[in-house]
């Protein structure tokens, strides 16, 4: 160890983490965000080609 860093004994506590924002809490990750977007969409268009699928099959 080298005398620029601190010295932490195992007994000390951690730093507690910075406190987050009401808006920080409230909101999702981003990347679950994007990955419901894209699952919402996906389902849309998979529903709309068996809704395609059923119409152009009862046409006569």
């Amino acid at each position: 160890m080298n005398d620029a860093t601190p010295h932490q004994s195992p007994t000390d506590p951690a730093p507690a983490p910075a406190p987050k924002t009401a808006r920080e809490q409230d909101r999702a990750p981003i990347p679950v965000s994007v990955r419901v977007f894209i699952y919402v969409v996906g389902v849309h268009i998979f529903a709309g080609f068996l809704y395609l699928l059923f119409y152009l099959g009862g046409a006569k």
